[in-house]
This record gives structure tokens, C-alpha cells and sequence, in this order.
């Protein structure tokens, strides 16, 4: 295990000495082109000042040469600021997997804002908040993967879908370098909620088409203000200069008429049209990998819409918002649109596009956000190659070798044999910090990560994907004036209407807590019996020794298994290892004791 995490480490810290060593190229020559940009300005005014001075030709020409110089520099200046930006963000992507490793902290988003408290799991499992499931798992950058990702964390697949996520992850796991550039270019994107947000109101806002005197307009004003010129450059007749003027307020006259309607279809829109760029280098980089299993080339082929890429649609589209951005330019709006109606054109262009592919835009986002999920869950599998993918079968069989929880620390993470058949149904036993409750989490979670396609923390397992209900870590609900024990009772009652319905994989830890130990002890084997008669397989903790005797009723379904405590040179000692059978040593009183309580 020692031996995985520090080549694991080396790797990355690799890739921080690669990425360290390009960023300080790039720094260089993006100094070098900002001093010889600022140097072809003073050029540019110093030559076209001496031009002014002297009249000579050269002037005029080393002038010119100079702001063509000038606008060559700046675009080499763009691209090394992207690079710059993208090879930032790759640095950090790597050192942040080696904070994360070294367990520093989890520097990624948490998904608070996704936990739901009446979701069957999400809330007893820890999916969501901090140092959660889906902190660690999470790699995504844009809303749409966050929200992706959050969705297959709170969902069951069918067995199809499972083995495609599978083969999915399997193949992702071995392209890092893919990945990695794929989640530096969703990083700098900078997307957020409210951004995704005003992208799908823009989307479904459906305006009227323009009106065909409009369109004719469009193309007859702009069409006689060029002929006007090109009179008046031939004729220099006055009268000409004068038709000019009015078709320019004409043209002025048709924008301003426009207007609201041009800021309708912008509204909302801020930064869209950046987010959008990225989208499109998103989608772009998606097109140019080749892929060898099903899902990923499934995904792949919907980004061809009219034997065109739709990396290159979404380009179109920002350009397009970029340009109509421009409109809140006095000066530009003015010059352009009394000239040839510029944002008359745009608009029209905009209108098309949408009518051309807004049913598809959502599909091509959900595209990037199926991406990012994948990629987390690859990421995951990358990180712990001694996690293994289940075998799913149809047989209600499920076993786990060697069964850890995820999220616990390698070094000192105990696993366990762990299997639900022939028995179905576990009564697990076991002093306070004996590990039982952790032992139900990780249950749970790995069978969360089964049910998404996901590798697993064991060494070997077999999995029927199942809903996963669950009762482990409830919380007085003030808001609606109900008790933890009336929390607990509309839980129990959730899963048995569920299991009604279907069978399920059900987790309860130390139910019925809320009442006296007599009503707690009969309670808890009433609902043992229910659940096993709704074909419920899973496992419940308890401390009622006679809740175990309820193997002896039904032996072909119950099974009873524990973990034990030992007192060894007058301490405590875990060893959180797995056992059949009722758990005999007790520690509270001892633990009371040695700390002085009684």
C-alpha cells in the first residue's frame, strides 16, 4: 500500500516539475512579446508622427508596418495568456492531488448545496458537505458536472448502464494527461450556477421571428448607404453627402425600433458568451480523443449536428454574443448600425442559430457534464488501483472481499469479509468504538459507487445492484416540530413503503433509540421480521443481545456477526475485524471506570 502512494506521488510531482518548468518558458516569452508590443506602439506614433512632420512615404509605411506589428503581437499575446492560464491551472491541479493525498486537506468543492435530509441515504452516508463522498470524488469544474455528478451519487443505474460506466472509467482511468487538460480547460471557465442558468433562460426565451419588411430593410439600407459612397468617391457631389446622412439616421431609426428586442435577447447573458468559448474548447476536446468503449463514443457521436461539430457551433455562438456585447458602445453602436445595421445582423444571426440548434444546446452541455462525472470516478479509480470494479450479477448476490471504507486513510484502513448470501441479513453486535457504525458506511457507500459504475474499496466483490435505504444518523427536524424518535419512525416508515415496492439494500444502526429498552427491544425485532419478509437484504446494528436470538427463527436469513473489543495491559484495544457470531465483551463500564465517571 506504502509502495502505491508514493508512486502515486512521484507521478504527480512529476507532472508539477514538467508543468512548473513550461509555465516559467511561457512567463518568459510572454514578457518578451508584452516589452515589444509597448515598443511597437511608440514606433507606430513615432514613425506616423514624423510622417505629419515630413510628408515622406516611408514614414507612412513603417508606420503602418508597425500597428500591423502591433495587432500580430497581440494576438501571439493572447494565446500565450491562455497557455499561461491553462498551464496555471494544470500546476495546481496536480499539486492539489498530492494535498489531497497526503490527506493536507481536500481542496475541492463539497456539494453542500446538493444534500437533501429526506433523501433515502445522502444525509446518513455523508454524500454531500464537508469531507464527504463527493468532496473527495468530485474533480468537476462547471455546474453542469457538479450537478452531474451530485445526480449519479442520489441515483441507481440499471446493471446496463453500470457495466458502461465501467468500461467507461476503465478506459479514463489510463488517460491522465486527458483528463487533467479537460479539467484545467472547465476550471478556467470560471462557469457557476447562475452563468449555466442564464445559458438554458436564453435557450428556452423564444422571440418572434423578424418581420420581412425588417429583413428587407436589412439588406436595402446598408446596400444604399455603400452605393451613396462609392457616388459621392466617384462624383464628389454634395447633394450625395446629404442622402448619406439620412440613410444613416434611417439605419439608426431601424436599430433604436429594435432595441428592446436586441436587449431581450441578451438579457441575463452576462459572461455567457466567455463560458460558451470554453464549452466549445470543452466539446473541441472531446472531439479531437479517440475512444474505444461504448458510452464515451455514444457521447461523442451527439456532438455532430449537420456534419458539423458542435464544438464548433458553440464557438459561432460566442463570437456572436461577444459581437453583440458591443452594442452598449455609444461610439461603436453608432458607426456600425448607422452604416450597415451591424447589430441588426447579429441578431438575425443569433435568431438562426437558435432555431437551428437550441433543442441541442442542452444535450452538448449534458455532454461535458457526463464528462466530468466520468472523469471524477476515473480519477478515483487512477488514485487507488487496489480498488477493484464489481462483478453485477441478477441473483440478489452480494459479497465484498477485503471491504474498506473509501475515505479512510490506507495505511491504517482495516478491511473485512463481508458476504449476504446464503444469509441475507446481518444482526452485527459490538461494544461503542468497536466499529460498527463504520463498518454500515462503508456498506453503504460502496454500494452507492456499484450502483454509479464505480470501482469499490475491496479487493474482490460481487454486487445486485440495489436502492440502498438507510437509518444510521438522523437529527431532530426543529423546523417541522418533530422529534429525533418521530424522525426515526418516518424513516423506518419510508423504507418499508420502498421495500413494498421492490426489494432494497437496507442499512440501520442502532434504531429506536428515542424510547425505553423494553419498547426499543421489541420494536427492533418487529422491524427485523418485516424487512426480511419484504426480501430486504443488508444489515442492522444493535446492542440487544436478544435481538440476535431472532437468528434461531429464521437461520436461513439471519446470520449474526460482530466486532470485539479486548483489554490489553489495562487499555482499550479495536482490532475492527470482522466475526461471526454475538459480540461478548462490553467496554463502557470498563471505559467509565478508567476515566473516573464511576
Amino acid at each position: 500500500m506504502y509502495s502505491i502512494e508514493i508512486k502515486k506521488m512521484n507521478l504527480y510531482q512529476n507532472k508539477i516539475t514538467h508543468y512548473s518548468q513550461a509555465l516559467e518558458k511561457i512567463n518568459t516569452k510572454y514578457n518578451t512579446i508584452s516589452i515589444l508590443r509597448i515598443l511597437s506602439v511608440f514606433a507606430s506614433l513615432f514613425f506616423l508622427f514624423n510622417y505629419i512632420k515630413n510628408s515622406e512615404i516611408f514614414y507612412a509605411i513603417a508606420a503602418f508596418l508597425s500597428f500591423v506589428c502591433f495587432v500580430f503581437l497581440m494576438r501571439i499575446h493572447s494565446r500565450l495568456s491562455f497557455q499561461k492560464q491553462l498551464t496555471s491551472t494544470l500546476l495546481t491541479i496536480n499539486k492539489n492531488e498530492i494535498s489531497y493525498l497526503k490527506r493536507e486537506k481536500i481542496p475541492f468543492e463539497n456539494g453542500i448545496e446538493f444534500n437533501d435530509f429526506h433523501h433515502p441515504y445522502a444525509y446518513d452516508l455523508d454524500i454531500f458537505g464537508e469531507h464527504s463522498l463527493f468532496q473527495n470524488l468530485n474533480r468537476t469544474a462547471t455546474f453542469i458536472g457538479k450537478k452531474t455528478l451530485a445526480n449519479q451519487l442520489l441515483i441507481l443505474n440499471s446493471n446496463e448502464a453500470i457495466l458502461e460506466n465501467q468500461e467507461a472509467i476503465n478506459e479514463l482511468k489510463t488517460k491522465l494527461d486527458w483528463r487533467q487538460e479537460f479539467f484545467a480547460l472547465a476550471t478556467i471557465s470560471n462557469d457557476s450556477k447562475n452563468v449555466y442558468e442564464s445559458l438554458l433562460h436564453w435557450n428556452s426565451f423564444k422571440n418572434n421571428s423578424l418581420s420581412k419588411f425588417i429583413l428587407v430593410l436589412s439588406f436595402a439600407l446598408p446596400t444604399l448607404f455603400l452605393g451613396l459612397s462609392v457616388g459621392y468617391y466617384l462624383t464628389s457631389k454634395t447633394i450625395l453627402l446629404s442622402f448619406l446622412a439620412y440613410v444613416f439616421i434611417a439605419n439608426l431609426m431601424v436599430v433604436g425600433k429594435l432595441l428592446k428586442r436586441i436587449q431581450s435577447e441578451i438579457a441575463k447573458a452576462d459572461r455567457v458568451d466567455k463560458v460558451i468559448k470554453q464549452y466549445s474548447l470543452l466539446l473541441k476536446k472531446i472531439e479531437g480523443e479517440t475512444f474505444q468503449s461504448k458510452k464515451l463514443n455514444d457521447l461523442r457521436r451527439q456532438l455532430i449536428s449537420n456534419h458539423t461539430t458542435a464544438s464548433t457551433h458553440l464557438k459561432k455562438l460566442s463570437e456572436l454574443f461577444s459581437s453583440m456585447d458591443t452594442i452598449a458602445n455609444i461610439v461603436v453602436a453608432t458607426l456600425f448600425n448607422g452604416t450597415f445595421l451591424y447589430h441588426l445582423h447579429v441578431l438575425k444571426s443569433i435568431l438562426n442559430w437558435k432555431i437551428n440548434y437550441s433543442t441541442q444546446l442542452e444535450q452538448w452541455v449534458i455532454v461535458i457534464g457526463e464528462f466530468e462525472m466520468l472523469n471524477s470516478l476515473a480519477n478515483l479509480a487512477h488514485n487507488n488501483p487496489d480498488f477493484v470494479f464489481p462483478e453485477i450479477n441478477s441473483e440478489y448476490k452480494i459479497g465484498f472481499k477485503d471491504l474498506g471504507h473509501p475515505l479512510l486513510n490506507p495505511a491504517t484502513r482495516v478491511g473485512n469479509d463481508t458476504y449476504f448470501y446464503p444469509q441475507s441479513f446481518v444482526i452485527l453486535t459490538g461494544s461503542n468504538m468497536s466499529g460498527k457504525s463504520t463498518f454500515l458506511r462503508s456498506l453503504g457507500i460502496n454500494m452507492v459507487l456499484s450502483g454509479m459504475g464505480s470501482v469499490v474499496c475491496a479487493s474482490k466483490a460481487t454486487v445486485h445492484p440495489l436502492p440502498v435505504l438507510v437509518s444510521m444518523r438522523l437529527s431532530d427536524s426543529l423546523s417541522d416540530s418533530e422529534s429525533y424518535f418521530f424522525a426515526e419512525i418516518k424513516r423506518l416508515k419510508q423504507i418499508m413503503d420502498v421495500l413494498e415496492g421492490k426489494p432494497a439494500f437496507v442499512l440501520l444502526d442502532e434504531i429506536l433509540r428515542g424510547t425505553n429498552s423494553d419498547d426499543k427491544r421489541n420494536g427492533t425485532i418487529e422491524v427485523v421480521k418485516k424487512i426480511i419478509a419484504q426480501k430486504a437484504i443488508g444489515a442492522i446494528a444493535t446492542h440487544d443481545i436478544e435481538v440476535c436470538l431472532t437468528t434461531n427463527s429464521y437461520p436461513e436469513i439471519l446470520t449474526n456477526q460482530c466486532f470485539e473489543v479486548e483489554i490489553r495491559d489495562n487499555e482499550l484495544f479495536f482490532d475492527y475485524k470482522l466475526r461471526n457470531g454475538i459480540c461478548k465483551n462490553k467496554s463502557a463500564t470498563f471505559l467509565m471506570q478508567k476515566m473516573g465517571v464511576i
